[in-house]
């Protein structure tokens, strides 16, 4: 009797000490990033609050903006960006590495996913601007790449500080013609953009090598553009795990650009084998009736991509009101703080 007691007893010790060291030590690892990703670009959010900004549901109760999007339309992921130096202008700067990283705690506590889009910049950057940071304005290339890498390693650690370890990370943000330019312009030298994309991701690999980098262009219906970018990636020795698309039609051409972007996904797998996430649609939020049915069948074409290679879709800035920041007019939420119909598409 006292072997069986003291052979339970090791049982019991043994397996708190499993429990402990995955849960506490290791705490990265005890959430899997979902197979299928439904979220919301949330990065206004704090900015919002601090402007005294406060959502109601669609019942008209004022609740956690995180809570609604996971609880009420069935997210189960965030997405945040980072600048480097950014001013504290509530609309254009404000998400420092700090301000995104008590974010993404506020995520993860919520029981969200977190991806991180890394700017590379002080501000907005996208396909028509990629502005260096005033910081890095006059660094030769090999300052560039090493600038990349040591802010990727900050904000990754900055976020590992808070217990926070992201599934994903964008390197740089709708770099249709590359980043940093013009020193990384992909026009210029796609070799340069190719190195650099290479700088972020394997900065993000050495502190969690778990977490996927995606590669992110705007307009993913125009696939003349992906062939040319991630063809010059891929052929200039670039490293990483994923294409992002973004998509932004309009009420009466949505379906086709559904369509031309699902074809240019399948056309992405079949020439690259990397799969496939939508990391930023809109609508304007005048047509709500539109924008859900918009997001309704691309989440369900993407999740219906052969072999699983087709990882999510995420909302950019549901949350915002109409023509908040100087005229956004894509969001989900009306003038009166309550939703309006479009992220039902989200609702399984």
């Amino acid at each position: 009797m006292l072997k069986k007691v003291i052979s339970f007893s090791l049982v019991v010790v043994l397996s708190f000490s499993v429990v402990f060291s995955v849960y506490f030590l290791n705490p990265e690892k005890v959430e899997a990033a979902p197979s299928f990703a439904k979220g919301a670009d949330i990065s206004w959010v704090a900015a919002m609050e601090a402007q005294g900004y406060q959502w109601k549901d669609k019942t008209g109760v004022t609740r956690d903006i995180l809570q609604i999007l996971k609880q009420d339309y069935q997210m189960n992921s965030v997405r945040i960006r980072v600048f480097v130096n950014p001013s504290n202008d509530y609309g254009n700067g404000y998400m420092n590495k700090d301000r995104a990283a008590d974010l993404a705690l506020r995520a993860k506590n919520a029981g969200l996913s977190v991806m991180l889009t890394l700017h590379y910049s002080d501000s907005w950057a996208d396909p028509g601007k990629q502005n260096k940071p005033a910081a890095w304005s006059n660094y030769t290339f090999q300052q560039l790449m090493d600038a990349v890498w040591n802010h990727t390693s900050d904000v990754m650690n900055t976020m590992k500080s808070k217990g926070v370890t992201p599934d994903w990370v964008q390197i740089g943000n709708e770099t249709n013609n590359g980043m940093l330019w013009n020193d990384g312009k992909a026009s210029l030298s796609m070799k340069n953009y190719a190195w650099l994309v290479n700088s972020g991701h394997n900065a993000v690999k050495s502190i969690s090598s778990s977490t996927q980098t995606i590669v992110h262009l705007a307009n993913g219906y125009d696939n003349d553009v992906f062939v040319w970018n991630i063809g010059g990636l891929v052929s200039n020795g670039a490293n990483f795990d994923i294409i992002g698309m973004s998509l932004y039609p309009s009420n009466t051409d949505w379906s086709t650009k559904v369509t031309q972007t699902i074809s240019n996904a399948n056309n992405m797998i079949t020439r690259y084998n990397k799969p496939i996430m939508i990391t930023e649609i809109g609508m304007d939020y005048n047509q709500p009736a539109a924008a859900k049915s918009f997001i309704t069948d691309i989440k369900t074409k993407i999740r219906n991509i052969p072999g699983g290679k087709g990882l999510g879709v995420f909302y950019w800035e549901p949350q915002a009101t109409p023509s908040y920041n100087g005229g956004y007019s894509k969001g989900a939420w009306q003038a009166d703080m309550k939703p309006t119909i479009a992220l039902d598409g989200f609702i399984n």
